[in-house]
C-alpha cells in the first residue's frame, strides 16, 4: 500500500533504517530530523520525486506543523507517521537537574505529541492513517545512566510514551487513525555507540537472541504497524527485544 510516510529521527539509527525501507518499498517519504539526513547513503532510492527532507526541531510545535505542511504540499497527503526522534540522557540521579529533565521531556514526550497532533490533523482531512511511536525496553529494568546507558531522564520520558500512545489511540480512533508504539530493546545505533564492550556484552546476554538488535529489525516492525496488515492493532506497545523482557 505505498503512500506517504513522515519519519522523524530520520538522520540515523532506526529512523534512517525506516526511511531506507520505505523508499525501497515505493513509498513517498518525508524525513524529519534536526540534523541533515545523509541522502547519499540512500542511493538511488532518494530521488527528488519521492523524498523530502525537513530539518525540524520536534520540540517546536510550529516547526512540526511546518514539516507536515511541506510534506502535504509536495506529495498531496500524509498517510502515516513513524516517530523515532529522541534525545538520549546518560546522567545519573546525582548528575541530573530539573532543567535537564525538562529538556529531555520536552524533546522526547512533547515532541512525540507535537508530531502526532500535526500529522493527525493532516490525516483527518484524507480519511485517516496510522502512527507508530517509539517507547524503550529500558523502562522494564529502569536506568542508572553512565557508560552510555540511559538514565532516569531518558527512562522517564520513554515511560510517558505508554500513556501518550494509549491516550492518542483512543482519541484518534473515531477519525480512523490507529496509534501504536514499538519498544526496542538494546539496539546498535548512534544512541548506544558509547556503550563499553562490557555493556554491549551485558545487554546481549539479557536477551534470548544473545545479542543486541539491529536498527533494521526494529524498523521492519514499525513499518508493519503502519501497514494495512496491522489494521486490527490499536493502542499497543510491541516489544522488539530478542526476548529480553521475558522473565524480568
Amino acid at each position: 500500500m505505498p503512500g506517504t510516510v513522515i519519519v522523524t529521527g530520520a538522520a540515523s539509527g532506526i529512523g534512517f533504517a525506516c526511511v531506507k525501507m520505505l523508499l525501497e518499498q515505493g513509498f513517498n517519504v518525508c524525513g524529519v530530523d534536526l540534523n541533515p539526513i545523509p541522502v547519499a547513503d540512500l542511493n538511488a532510492e532518494a530521488d527528488g520525486d519521492r523524498f523530502l527532507q525537513a530539518q525540524t526541531d520536534v520540540s517546536d510545535s510550529g516547526a512540526c506543523s511546518g514539516a507536515v505542511s511541506a510534506c502535504v504540499a509536495k506529495f498531496g497527503r500524509v498517510d502515516a507517521l513513524i516517530h523515532m526522534a529522541a534525545v538520549h540522557s546518560t546522567r545519573t540521579w546525582r548528575e541530573i537537574d530539573a532543567a535537564h529533565m525538562n529538556e529531555v521531556l520536552q524533546i522526547n514526550v512533547t515532541g512525540a505529541f507535537n508530531m502526532s497532533q500535526a500529522t493527525a490533523l493532516a490525516m483527518e482531512k484524507t480519511g485517516g492513517g496510522a502512527i507508530c511511536l517509539a517507547m524503550s525496553g529500558s523502562i522494564a529494568v529502569s536506568g542508572l545512566g553512565g557508560e552510555g546507558r540511559g538514565g532516569i531522564a531518558y527512562v522517564s520520558s520513554k515511560a510517558a510514551i505508554i500513556g501518550l500512545t494509549r491516550g492518542l489511540a483512543r482519541s484518534l480512533a473515531p477519525i480512523n487513525i490507529r496509534v501504536n508504539a514499538v519498544s526496542p530493546g538494546s539496539t546498535r545505533t548512534a544512541m548506544t555507540a558509547d556503550y563499553s564492550e562490557a555493556a554491549v556484552r551485558h545487554a546481549g546476554s539479557k536477551t534470548m537472541a544473545g545479542r543486541m538488535g539491529e536498527a533494521s529489525e526494529i524498523a521492519s516492525v514499525a513499518l508493519f504497524l503502519i501497514s494495512d496488515a496491522a489494521g486490527y492493532i490499536q493502542g499497543q506497545i510491541i516489544n522488539v527485544n530478542g526476548g529480553g523482557s521475558v522473565g524480568i
